[in-house]
């Protein structure tokens, strides 16, 4: 079985060494790593090159302008194997994730989920890596959409999903995974294929990142029925605050509402910090409102942007019925 490792990079010189050296030091070697530059304008392109002769069958292609669906696309029809194993720039695999991602795809299955767990540097990114990703125990595999910083499929089972697509800037992975789903392809959920990846750094990048994720939604019609829920929280709980002057058992109901919406992020810190409170956990706790809040406007704002962008008739979008 052939497998070509395949990646999309653009500036990611501070991340990029990492991710090279991990592919490096895997267990089960790519047989070809064919990586796609979108018009790096830092040392990205000068760094990959430097690990040439440390990686067997590294292969660079530059292609300015690229979007990640474009860059996917263009490095899996460049590479030669019949199993692409997809990665992201600003990760670091596992040793064995390459190993353990392939091995149901050598059994038969179409496409193998691998999993992916905050690698944070700071506390703010612990805090978000809790806010924002899911801890294992947490996924039901048969609704897992899956990252495509950690997955591997057949070449046959991108060519039926049509590959990623193109008219997406954001999301592509989750219209592509759509498309596996939909074509009856067989997914295998592989939870010890790790990738570690690094929360955003700072609030504003937080920000920026969600609300790109949230107007790709906006784009694709993506979770119509997520994005109306959270409109009518946020509405409704200013209403219930103020009915509370009136009828206190509403502040408790708010209350309890707050407890159930904060509660995993809560739950993953605790384990995180080893159930012992200190400092470090408290101020990280403390953290979690915050981010949940700022995560929330940026969706808020970003999806309406992304349903006027599809409504003036920009690409293709998915319709309710192709999700169900």
């Amino acid at each position: 079985m052939r497998v070509s490792l395949i990646a999309t990079v653009l500036n990611e010189e501070q991340s990029i060494d990492a991710l090279l050296a991990s592919i490096a030091a895997q267990t089960r070697p790519p047989d070809e790593v064919v990586i796609v530059d979108g018009g790096s304008r830092d040392r990205t392109v000068a760094r990959i090159r430097a690990w040439g002769d440390r990686i067997a069958g590294l292969r660079l292609i530059s292609c300015p302008g690229a979007s990640i669906a474009v860059g996917r696309n263009r490095a899996i029809a460049a590479a030669t194997g019949d199993v692409i194993a997809c990665t992201d720039a600003g990760v670091r695999l596992d040793p064995r994730w390459l190993e353990r991602i392939i091995e149901p795809l050598a059994r038969g299955a179409d496409v193998a989920m691998g999993f992916f767990v905050a690698d944070p540097r700071t506390l703010f990114e612990r805090a978000l890596g809790a806010t924002t990703l899911p801890d294992v125990d947490e996924i039901v595999p048969d609704r897992f959409i899956p990252s495509s910083r950690s997955i591997a499929y057949t070449r046959r089972a991108w060519e039926i999903a049509g590959g990623y697509p193109e008219w997406l800037d954001y999301c592509e992975d989750v219209v592509f995974d759509l498309a596996l789903r939909r074509a009856g392809l067989r997914f295998a959920w592989v939870p010890g294929a790790v990738v570690y990846f690094r929360p955003r750094p700072s609030l504003a990048a937080f920000f920026r990142q969600y609300f790109l994720y949230a107007r790709g939604d906006g784009k694709a019609n993506l979770w119509l029925h997520r994005h109306l829920i959270r409109y009518l929280t946020y509405l409704g709980a200013p209403l219930v605050f103020r009915l509370g002057f009136w009828y206190n058992p509403a502040w408790l109901a708010l209350g309890l509402g707050g407890c159930l919406y904060l509660r995993r992020p809560y739950r993953r810190l605790i384990r995180a910090y080893g159930r012992r409170f200190d400092a470090r956990l408290g101020a990280a706790l403390l953290l979690v409102p915050l981010l949940r809040l700022v995560g929330d406007l940026a969706k808020m704002l970003g999806y309406p942007v992304g349903v006027w962008w599809r409504l003036r008739g920009g690409g293709r979008c998915l319709t309710s019925s192709s999700l169900s």
